[in-house]
């Protein structure tokens, strides 16, 4: 049976473990509030591009030009660039460990194909740089503040790498933010680009060409949904980390409260041994 001094420097320590628990709660609370605005800002520009794309390709539907774009091209699926987005830091549940495993079961449904990684954030590249993998780049320290012309480089890198047919498409593995408690793994293509369908009628009045809009406006839509995927994987983990946070600290308490029951039965028992020992003391001297 352990002492009363082991007791309480277990209580002790536990009391400890529950402040910074609590501290790292506040502060994720704190981060979260400012990654939702900016994710929820950016979610209505990536879809009103999204629209405007669409009408400018129903608009030039019958150029020629359109399917000679170089980002437009479809081709077998023999190399592909896989941008998976991680956190930097641990402490957030199964975000981290989610990502990598969806990295490695796409791997797993793409059998014979070469498949490069493009690592942002420290969990994913420590994790894959000690595996047989080929890694086209990492980045680490973005997702501390997400800025769009970090995301806008590695854009154009794929870009650059997609219109030189080193890679024949690019996919992107982020956590996209549903709710505070709820963290959705999305694995989705932007290279070949899709173009969205028409939403609605729209007559544009073009002063350039609608051929010529759309070659601008497919880097830009690209540029875009990078920056949405870092926006929502870095909101997502804030909210992975405080809800880890918060139950880290309701499970510090119970185990407070059980350690403090615990430490109370053994000084009764001390006390009752003691008393047995001082009253069979007294019968022994009569």
């Amino acid at each position: 049976m352990p002492s009363l001094i082991d007791i309480r420097r277990r209580i002790r320590s536990v009391k400890n473990t529950q402040q910074i628990t609590k501290a790292m709660k506040m502060v994720s609370a704190a981060k979260l509030r400012r990654a939702q605005e900016r994710t929820l800002a950016a979610r209505p520009y990536g879809a009103l591009l999204r629209k405007v794309l669409g009408n400018v390709a129903a608009a030039v539907s019958g150029d020629e030009q359109v399917a000679e774009n170089p980002l437009l091209a479809r081709r077998e699926e023999h190399r592909i660039l896989l941008v998976l987005i991680t956190a930097d830091k641990g402490l957030a549940g199964a975000f981290n460990t989610n990502l990598i495993k969806g990295a490695q079961r796409f791997q797993t449904e793409h059998p014979g194909v070469e498949v490069k990684f493009e690592l942002i954030g420290r969990k994913g590249r420590d994790f894959f740089r000690k595996r047989a993998v080929l890694v086209a780049g990492d980045h680490v320290g973005l997702g501390a503040k997400v800025r769009y012309e970090d995301t806008a480089a590695i854009a154009r890198k794929a870009m650059e790498m997609f219109r030189a047919e080193e890679i024949d498409a690019v996919y992107l593995i982020y956590n996209e933010f549903k709710s505070v408690a709820t963290q959705k793994l999305t694995t989705a293509r932007v290279l070949p680009s899709e173009l969205p369908p028409r939403a609605a009628p729209v007559d544009y009045l073009f002063d350039d060409p609608p051929a010529e809009m759309l070659d601008s406006l497919l880097p830009k839509y690209v540029e875009m949904e990078f920056y949405r995927a870092l926006s929502e994987s870095s909101a997502s983990e804030h909210a992975a980390r405080m809800t880890a946070m918060d139950a880290a600290s309701s499970n510090a308490a119970d185990m407070i409260e059980r350690l403090t029951l615990y430490m109370n039965r053994v000084r009764q028992s001390s006390i009752t041994k003691e008393i047995i020992e001082v009253v069979s003391g007294a019968a022994a001297a009569e």
